[in-house]
């Protein structure tokens, strides 16, 4: 398989090394806005890895797929380019960063009869999918309460902020598409409170540095979800799930950045996760070998883009919550897309 790759920073670049480690993939293509950059990552990787002009060069080029690791903006472009082509298409989360913006998107793909995978990598890390069969199998019994937890050890740079969309729609959306895909239920409705009590920076680009969610899922199930730019202890990605029979944890390990202070606690980790490539790669390898595996007929789509779409209205409804200070039902954001 020929795969074409559209974006070639970090995560990008990660994907390039899974890609021509793969066996299925026979050649590379790499195109980046930063063309000098997108040479440099070929050139690491060797023959089998190739740097084209631009996305218009690679799209000429043919690949058999497109997997997008670009910035944010060029997402639903780039997706509506692949689709019309008749190519299948792995994106990065968001397909957009509004609705009307992603809705658009996944009507060409649909016009397209286009294969077109969101990167959502929570579900395909060991931890979530355990929780999920859990769940699912009954051992927790009733589920009753959920508590999610997204800490990033750093403020990403002040000029990403302004585009990210905000920390429900950058950062929060994971936990919200994870707790739908565990649980198997639908959120409906959410109250939400931000601080920008960190950075200056949060404050000027209209942001929050930390934020938390009570939501309700359609069966009464309550769940919290947090999160924070600014967790100096190290990356912290965590999901408890209680119910009347157990109670389980996803993401409790020995480099977990959370110390007990209780007498006979465990001791503090001497070497938390740094970040999100580390804690995630081996589901990140396994998101693009589902791509592959369902490029080539094998495997039916593991995340279509409406599971964005769906992941996408809960951060919407978090946000207007926290700018009106109320509760808001999923259904007053965004329309049932049919």
């Amino acid at each position: 398989m020929r795969i074409g790759l559209i974006g070639t920073g970090r995560i990008g670049a990660f994907h390039a090394r899974t890609l021509t480690a793969h066996p299925a993939v026979t050649e590379l293509l790499l195109a980046d806005a930063d063309a000098a950059r997108a040479a440099e990552v070929a050139s690491e990787l060797g023959a089998k890895a190739t740097a084209t002009s631009s996305p218009a060069g690679l799209f000429a080029a043919r690949p058999h797929a497109v997997v997008i690791a670009s910035a944010t903006a060029s997402h639903a472009e780039l997706i509506t380019a692949a689709a019309g082509r008749g190519m299948p298409v792995f994106c990065e989360k968001p397909i957009a960063l509004d609705l009307p913006g992603t809705l658009a998107a996944l009507r060409t793909v649909d016009a397209a009869g286009a294969l077109l995978q969101i990167g959502f990598m929570r579900r395909f890390d060991a931890g979530y999918a355990a929780a999920r069969e859990a769940v699912r199998s009954g051992r927790l019994g009733r589920l009753h309460t959920v508590r999610a937890v997204t800490s990033d050890p750093a403020p990403p740079p002040a000029a990403y902020l302004p585009l990210s969309g905000g920390l429900y729609r950058d950062c929060l959306v994971h936990d919200f598409d994870a707790l739908r895909w565990v649980t198997g239920r639908e959120v409906v409705s959410v109250y939400a409170a931000g601080s920008d009590a960190g950075p200056g920076m949060f404050r000027e680009a209209d942001d929050v540095d930390t934020a938390a969610a009570l939501l309700t899922l359609d069966d009464g199930t309550l769940c919290t979800a947090t999160a924070t730019r600014v967790n100096g202890a190290g990356y912290d990605v965590r999901m408890e799930l209680a119910g009347e029979r157990d109670q389980i944890a996803v993401g409790l390990d020995p480099r977990t950045p959370l110390t007990s202070v209780e007498p006979t606690g465990a001791p503090a980790t001497d070497k938390p996760w740094p970040g999100f490539l580390e804690r995630f790669a081996p589901a990140y390898e396994a998101e693009l070998a589902a791509f592959l595996r369902a490029v080539r007929g094998e495997t039916a789509n593991p995340c279509d883009g409406y599971e964005a779409w769906e992941a996408l209205r809960v951060a919407e409804a978090c946000e207007v919550s926290r700018r009106e200070g109320r509760a808001v039902r999923i259904a007053e954001v965004g329309a049932d897309p049919g």
